[in-house]
């Protein structure tokens, strides 16, 4: 049976939980634990709600100052919102290559260059989301897609979820997508991300998959400043105990 991830919050089109995806080790990632969605301005107060009683407790708010819009409903008092820009645009070099003029910053292409580029800023996400406050995290950007699916593949990674898991969990998300700009009256991004893929002779999958082929996860962390305790900590929060242990402190 197929388990539907996806949260309808009134408000956000591209919302979608972490759990119960089957790990290395033959456990499950926790449901309520990690969220990613799409910018969460447009939450009604029944959104809000909504991810109150999902759990949430703190969201990472991955965008730029320039990005960021007014709540449309006061968010609840309870709700520890962190701000870290995953993206340096003071590194004129990199964007030129990857950034809105090529169009590959809207694909799984440039994962692995920002890894290599700016893993410190990664490694500031994985963080917060280890030092959270007990209760479920939220992360976004602005459309669900591409900042929250590189910090989706670190954590799931992390926690031993297969490479083939963690790029359908991607493909869902960019499905979900086709909803949001039909009922904002946008232009659908698929197509064009669609021909910047095929003209690269890849999918958003195949390169998801290289991507983790080509990375120690744990190890690039760690190098950008991760702390033992943090990687210990994440595993903590995402991942169920294993049967037959005693009952620890926990996390949500």
């Amino acid at each position: 049976m197929t388990v539907d991830r996806h949260l309808n919050w009134d408000g956000c089109f591209n919302a979608r939980d972490l759990g119960g995806l089957r790990t290395a080790d033959g456990r499950q990632t926790r449901w309520g634990a990690l969220v990613w969605s799409d910018q969460p301005y447009r939450l009604t107060a029944a959104g809000w709600s909504a991810v109150e009683a999902h759990g949430i407790r703190t969201i990472i708010d991955l965008q730029g100052n320039d990005q960021r819009q007014p709540d449309a409903e006061p968010r609840p008092a309870g709700l520890v919102t962190v701000h870290l820009p995953l993206e340096d645009y003071a590194d004129t070099a990199f964007w030129e290559q990857w950034g809105a003029s090529s169009g590959l910053w809207a694909t799984p292409l440039y994962y692995r260059a920002f890894l290599s580029r700016f893993p410190e800023r990664c490694a500031a996400v994985v963080a917060a989301v280890a030092q959270a406050v007990p209760g479920g995290v939220l992360f976004h950007c602005g459309l669900g897609r591409d900042r929250t699916g590189l910090i989706a593949l670190l954590l799931l990674a992390l926690v031993g979820v297969a490479p083939d898991d963690i790029a359908s969990d991607y493909e869902l998300r960019t499905d979900r997508l086709r909803r949001r700009f039909s009922t904002l009256g946008e232009d659908d991004q698929g197509p064009r991300i669609q021909e910047l893929l095929t003209r690269a002779n890849t999918s958003a999958r195949a390169a998801i998959l290289d991507t983790l082929a080509s990375l120690d996860v744990d190890a690039c962390l760690r190098a950008a400043g991760l702390s033992d305790n943090d990687l210990d900590a994440v595993r903590a929060r995402l991942l169920e105990r294993p049967p037959g242990t005693a009952a620890g402190r926990e996390v949500l």
